[in-house]
């Protein structure tokens, strides 16, 4: 038979919910815009950002171009931006430093209301990289490096870049930064190290986060209230490989936890943000750059936080079918090629429904993709509901069963956690997965 036979008639219930809900109310279907993806907002080279903001005005910081240190600056994180030129005139500190490869700034705010900026430059003896650090009284600069020496500079593991402030709650300043072993064949490292006297002196010894015998750089550390969150980006920039990923702990110096998942991927993006790296995240902002004809590209997405989870609008994220609440349908185990071994099947009936929480940065239009099999010979269908609203349906070409596809349609979605149901629509149709965009 081309449908598997149902034997009798099955209630499933996720642990904790209840297996009976109302129906959907039946309402006219919203106009649904889809997928947003991050917007471009310095087009031309203005690579490994780091942005904050103040009174008012944005400030975005890059690594060189014609200038040492260009800043650019708007009155909102969507632009639009104009480039100011040069935040460090002078260059890096000629008294260890030569000009050229001045990388992957960072500038905090002080309490005093001067500015410090840490920054990669070339180190002239070694021909390494070191970081250095430099102040000024005003964010646009000029900003003059301090001492004679640099900050960070361990020669034996490949000197040091990609120096970023991080401020714990109590007021503890450190530097998060990477050795640069690619540079001589040797393994990462992500390091913490405490600083005082608004960044310019390190305290203490250096604290190891993760290490990785391939790339992993543009540390950002971001506390929320259950964990530290630590981004990074990995693969190499110069094409669409480069992407950022994150790992975990509920302590600053770890143990840390990578997710199995990267956060940002030009797959994630549906190719609309080629190699998105350096990711800066600025409260519900993430600014990243992508790669475009040859340069790197500054784009900002909007960020929200489901249980301290990060969530990036236009990013995919995947939640199982089978994790949510199942009504007189089946959960399917050992289904041959689904995500994790296991689908949803049997929405056979009137009653039948999956229902599943998805997160959503911000309201508005999203893209809904369902991974599914249809054995139907036929084109089949799943109503389709938002938090108890009808949002039309899900159409499913045939595929053979266990010959796993996907479908895609647009969604409006409120901020925060929405719940998605799909029902009994024509023909036969297990589900796999759903897919957040």
């Amino acid at each position: 038979m081309l449908r598997r036979l149902l034997a009798a008639t099955v209630t499933v219930a996720a642990v904790g919910f209840s297996a009976v809900q109302a129906a959907p109310t039946q309402a006219v279907v919203p106009q649904a815009a889809g997928a947003v993806f991050p917007s471009e907002i310095v087009k031309q080279d203005f690579p490994d950002p780091d942005v904050f903001q103040q009174d008012g005005t944005w400030y975005a910081y890059s690594t060189n171009t014609e200038w040492h240190v260009p800043v650019a600056t708007a009155a909102s994180a969507e632009g639009p931006w104009t480039t100011r030129g040069e935040a460090m005139p002078g260059g890096p500190s000629a008294a260890w430093a030569k000009p050229g490869r001045t990388w992957a700034p960072d500038v905090h705010p002080n309490s005093d209301g001067t500015y410090t900026l840490t920054y990669t430059a070339w180190h002239e003896q070694s021909d390494k990289q070191c970081i250095g650090v430099a102040t000024a009284t005003a964010p646009l600069g000029p900003f003059t490096p301090v001492g004679t020496e640099p900050l960070i500079c361990p020669l034996d593991l490949g000197g040091a870049i990609d120096a970023n402030t991080f401020v714990d709650r109590d007021g503890t300043r450190y530097l998060v930064w990477k050795n640069d072993g690619n540079a001589i064949g040797k393994p990462s490292t992500l390091w913490l190290t405490k600083t005082t006297d608004n960044g310019t002196k390190l305290v203490g010894a250096d604290k190891a986060l993760l290490s990785s015998n391939g790339i992993a750089e543009a540390p950002d550390i971001v506390q929320r209230d259950s964990r530290y969150l630590l981004f990074f980006s990995t693969n190499g920039y110069n094409d669409c490989n480069y992407q950022t990923t994150y790992a975990t702990a509920t302590s600053l110096t770890g143990p840390w936890t990578i997710q199995q998942r990267p956060l940002l991927t030009t797959q994630s993006f549906d190719g609309n943000v080629c190699g998105p790296g350096g990711a800066d995240v600025v409260g519900d902002k993430v600014f990243m750059h992508g790669w475009v004809n040859g340069s790197r590209h500054l784009y900002v997405g909007d960020v929200g936080w489901a249980n301290d989870w990060p969530v990036v609008r236009g990013s995919r994220v995947r939640t199982e079918a089978e994790s949510g609440q199942l009504n007189h349908c089946v959960l399917r185990e050992n289904s041959a090629g689904a995500s994790g071994g296991k689908a949803v099947g049997y929405i056979d009936f009137a009653d039948s429904w999956v229902e599943n929480r998805v997160f959503a940065p911000v309201a508005g239009g999203y893209t809904l993709h369902v991974g599914y099999a249809n054995g139907s010979q036929g084109t089949a269908s799943h109503t389709l509901s938002i938090n108890g609203t009808s949002q039309g349906s899900v159409s499913y070409p045939f595929t053979g069963w266990n010959q796993w596809r996907q479908s895609s349609v647009p969604v409006t979605l409120r901020a925060g956690w929405n719940t998605v149901r799909l029902g009994k629509g024509t023909l036969y149709t297990e589900v796999d997965y759903l897919e957040l965009q």
